[in-house]
């Protein structure tokens, strides 16, 4: 019990499945499982991982990152999404976009970009759930008049609770 791969039937713990990548890689690393992750070399292209990532202070990451509970004490350049936490600690130099619904900034860590945090009553127009979906601002119109992305019009205007817009992805990745 507890090591990857032993035990039939029994799935190992998250707390168990503990990665650490500690070498120069590039490209995209995506974890469907629960893991704990934690980068301490150069990282550069796509990451999107379920449990707990940190970023050790040694990493220098160039990524757009998902995750659930993400701890940052290295440099990280590009967009970070982190559905539950978002945590940087000194000497964290952070660049770029973050999404979040908590954000805890420690003294001494840096942040140079903007920060988009909410509840989950918070709404989100077509044009920032366009870009919190990487896809076109028309896509995301045209998704919402048909019906497959939950939205509503208000004054003529598409709004979006981020949280409905969270469960849809989860349904879609899913299906």
């Amino acid at each position: 019990m507890g090591v990857l791969g032993r035990g039939k039937g029994k799935e190992a713990e998250p707390k168990d499945r503990v990665l650490d990548v500690t070498a120069s890689m590039q490209g995209s690393l995506i974890f469907q499982e629960p893991v704990s992750l934690r980068i301490s070399g150069r990282f550069e292209g796509t990451l999107e991982t379920r449990g707990e990532l940190t970023i050790g202070e040694a990493a220098q990451v160039r990524a757009d990152i998902t995750g659930e509970s993400i701890t940052v004490a290295g440099r990280v350049e590009g967009k970070i999404i982190a559905k539950h936490s978002l945590k940087l600690v000194a000497p964290a130099a952070v660049k770029g976009e973050i999404w979040t619904p908590v954000l805890q900034v420690e003294p001494g860590a840096g942040l140079d970009g903007q920060v988009h945090m909410g509840g989950g009553s918070s709404t989100l127009s077509p044009k920032e759930v366009a870009e919190y979906l990487e896809v076109d601002i028309r896509t995301i119109e045209q998704w919402a008049r048909d019906g497959k992305l939950p939205g509503a019009q208000e004054g003529g205007q598409w709004r979006f609770e981020k949280s409905k817009v969270d469960e849809w992805v989860a349904t879609q990745k899913s299906s």
